[in-house]
C-alpha cells in the first residue's frame, strides 16, 4: 500500500499541483492557468489527489478551493527536494525511472 500511495506522487503534474497548493488554497481555474493545462486534466489530477488524501477541498460560494490536506504532505515534498539535492545526478541518469514524469 505504501508503494501505491507513493505512485500518487509519481506524476509530474500532481507534484506541481501540490507545490502550488503548498502555500495557499487555489481553485481549479487558478491551477489551470498556472499549469497551462485544460480544466478536465487538472480536475482529474485533483480527484486523484483528493481520493488518496493528499488534498482537501471546500466550497466557497460557487467555487471549490483546494488545499493540502495534511501538513505532512508538504513536509514530504520538502524532504523529497532535500534528498534530490544530494542525489540529483543519479536520479537524472537512472534508466529504471521514466524521466518524463520527473518534475
Amino acid at each position: 500500500m505504501v508503494a501505491k500511495y507513493f505512485r500518487g506522487l509519481g506524476d509530474a503534474t500532481r507534484v506541481r499541483i501540490l507545490e502550488l497548493l503548498r502555500d495557499q488554497e487555489r481553485s481549479v481555474g487558478e491551477l489551470t492557468r498556472l499549469l497551462d493545462l485544460s480544466q478536465p486534466k487538472v480536475s482529474n489530477h485533483l480527484a486523484c489527489l483528493r481520493w488518496c488524501g493528499f488534498v482537501d477541498s471546500r466550497r466557497e460560494h460557487r467555487e471549490v478551493r483546494y488545499r493540502i490536506a495534511d501538513r505532512r504532505v508538504a513536509q514530504l515534498l520538502e524532504l523529497g527536494r532535500a534528498l534530490l539535492e544530494d542525489n540529483e545526478e543519479h536520479v537524472g541518469a537512472c534508466c529504471h525511472i521514466d524521466g518524463d514524469d520527473v518534475p
